[in-house]
């Protein structure tokens, strides 16, 4: 990763803040982008000079085409694209949801990987290669009591990420999801409040730490994952966690 510029959303917490530590760590450039300026800034300013706080919000295009942009002229090009951001509400059966509140939902965790792809894609072809990673969830393939928001969201990203390899594989882009099961993370903690579906029952003893798909996005940047291109790779497969180097 020496030299290549990531650019990660929803990194202000979570799977988002530790890929940003991660990559780092592996000597890239990474761009911080999420709505919460203050908490970029603060995990930014601990990585050091190779990192940088973006504020923006996903849902809007423009603002999230802007913060790209920021990014491309500060690295001066764009390598990877993590689609990480996302919301776990409304938690509520689809008689009793808010459309609002669910359409929001639709708004950050389908079209915001839309408007990530939109601003990326003419990039990374320009540039002849890049790599596009959709932080998916088994909630893609399952449907679960009260998430119907966020199920709903997440099976259109994953479908998403398909289209995106079959309509520009050939152009040098790779293109992936990462389902990284049950992780310990801030929305861990809402969905177990809420008692809502089996889920939310789950010890938290069974989460994995958030460095784990942190690791596993930065391995599928490597060629040794360009078996699963256009694919969702699931990091609860024994043989993933495996090639991963997880423990």
């Amino acid at each position: 990763m020496q030299g290549k510029v990531v650019a990660i959303t929803g990194a202000s917490r979570g799977i988002g803040a530790a890929a940003a530590r991660v990559f780092a760590q592996a000597g890239a450039r990474v761009a911080l982008l999420a709505r919460s300026g203050d908490d970029i800034g603060r995990i930014a300013a601990k990585i050091g000079p190779q990192a940088l706080a973006l504020r923006c919000d996903v849902a809007d295009a423009a603002s999230l085409g802007a913060a790209l942009d920021q990014a491309v002229r500060w690295g001066g090009r764009l390598d990877v694209l993590v689609n990480n951001a996302g919301v776990i509400d409304p938690i509520a059966r689809l008689a009793e949801a808010e459309a609002a509140d669910w359409g929001r939902a639709i708004d950050i965790n389908l079209k915001g990987v839309f408007h990530g792809m939109r601003a990326a894609i003419p990039v990374m072809k320009a540039q002849g290669a890049g790599t596009i990673i959709t932080v998916s969830s088994g909630a893609a393939h399952t449907p679960l009591e009260g998430w119907g928001a966020y199920c709903s969201a997440k099976a259109g990203a994953a479908m998403l990420t398909r289209i995106a390899h079959l309509e520009e594989g050939a152009w040098g882009l790779r293109v992936m999801g990462l389902s990284p099961g049950t992780v310990a993370t801030d929305m861990q903690v809402r969905i177990k409040a809420s008692g809502v579906n089996p889920v939310s029952q789950l010890d938290p003893a069974v989460h994995i730490p958030a460095d784990w798909p942190a690791r596993a996005l930065l391995w599928m940047c490597s060629p040794d994952a360009d078996g699963w291109l256009g694919q969702e790779i699931s990091l609860r497969d024994a043989g993933i966690r495996a090639r991963v180097g997880l423990v």
